[in-house]
């Protein structure tokens, strides 16, 4: 990130999450019932843990606005943890007189062996709370101021699962963002197909019983980008390079492609590529298609965005594979930690909040401005679709 810069901070189990943000221009409308309407989005989804059953979540807007309106300085949020009454002796920032035992048995798939080994600690849960996928209920309310920027220069961001387990929706469905989530979120597990929605269900719901987890893909579309976001100058620079980081930066994430994406390298050159061609009122261009997704030596192409990501089983099981204790030696099973069966639905949700980050830094980047009427007036000057 380059001109919106943002942190979160704050444990699974801890009081909370905070985060800020810096960059958001002056004038952009913001309002906490808005944050929330994307923290619930995120809580959805069938296969969700007791987690969720605990957890409200509401961002605090607790600086950088005023009176509904950015002001231009850092914006700062809080979402407080819920949780933190059952957990305040075994979280305390402070030294306790009777510390909870500690956590030995690092779960395959998680951050726990690596991460007591970098960190040198003795105790799984000084790393597992922060390496927890709670922290991405921050990045959603981050993203949503974001969003709210993207949707006042007309950008609409949307998701859908296309695939859990071995079940694939492979409707092509032709909608705009914001139709695909009204459809997604109508969905138990944000589907747009019916019948792939219900099969989807159904394994899930068997996989918990038989107290396992599920991974599956899902896709995000950013319609209404100009030309130009991104540069091909240097590699980190790049579009595609940035909104990869940051997709695979969210927890479980294990691969990440764009447009049609590895499916391309089946075709030739010439069922791949998107033909130009002139609009309907012939006073421009368009494409034939929009295999590539959006983006073309780095940078935006006028087409929407698509980016699709690759997402793990849940690593922490009910029925926990085999570890070894770290303090003993001796063979065990993997620490058991309050989890859910599938989170691809809610993941969704995360990809969406990092596309909004990614591309609203990067038309800041283009366009500039100090508030959003100079952003508004800089894009009506030199923005080309």
């Amino acid at each position: 990130m380059r001109y919106l810069r943002w942190l979160t901070s704050g444990e699974s189990h801890g009081k909370g999450l905070l985060g800020i943000m810096d960059g958001l221009p002056a004038g952009v409308p913001i309002s906490e019932d808005e944050i929330a309407t994307d923290l619930r989005r995120r809580q959805q989804g069938h296969g969700r843990g007791k987690r969720m059953a605990i957890e409200r979540d509401r961002a605090e807007i607790y600086g950088g606005v005023r009176h509904g309106l950015t002001l231009g300085s850092p914006v700062g949020l809080i979402i407080p943890n819920k949780d933190w009454v059952n957990w305040q002796s075994k979280m305390s920032s402070s030294p306790v007189d009777d510390p909870p035992p500690p956590v030995t048995l690092p779960r395959p798939g998680h951050a726990d062996l690596a991460g007591i080994k970098k960190y040198g600690q003795t105790d799984i849960r000084n790393v597992l709370e922060r390496s927890s996928a709670r922290e991405t209920a921050m990045r959603v309310a981050l993203g949503a101021l974001a969003r709210k920027l993207l949707l006042e220069l007309g950008i609409t961001v949307g998701s859908r699962v296309t695939s859990i387990h071995e079940i694939v929706d492979t409707a092509t469905p032709e909608m705009d963002p914001v139709k695909m989530n009204e459809v997604a979120d109508a969905s138990p597990v944000r589907c747009i197909d019916e019948a792939a929605s219900s099969a989807m269900v159904a394994a899930i719901t068997q996989a918990m019983e038989d107290g396992d987890s599920l991974g599956g893909t899902f896709e995000v579309v950013a319609a209404g980008l100009p030309y130009g976001l991104g540069s091909p100058m240097q590699w980190d620079l790049k579009l595609k390079a940035r909104l990869s980081a940051a997709v695979m930066s969210i927890n479980g994430i294990e691969g990440v492609e764009m447009g049609i994406g590895f499916a391309g390298t089946r075709r030739e050159g010439s069922a791949f590529h998107d033909e130009i061609v002139p609009t309907d009122d012939g006073e421009g261009v368009t494409r034939a298609s929009n295999h590539v997704g959006g983006i073309e030596g780095g940078m935006s192409n006028a087409q929407p965005v698509i980016v699709r990501a690759a997402m793990k089983p849940i690593p922490t099981l009910r029925k926990p594979l085999r570890s070894v204790d770290i303090a003993t030696g001796e063979p065990g099973l993997a620490h058991k930690e309050r989890t859910d069966s599938c989170v691809v639905p809610a993941a969704a949700v995360i990809g969406e909040s990092m596309v909004c980050l990614v591309i609203a830094d990067a038309l800041l980047e283009k366009f500039g401005g100090d508030s959003l009427d100079q952003v508004k007036a800089h894009m009506a000057a030199s923005a080309q679709y």
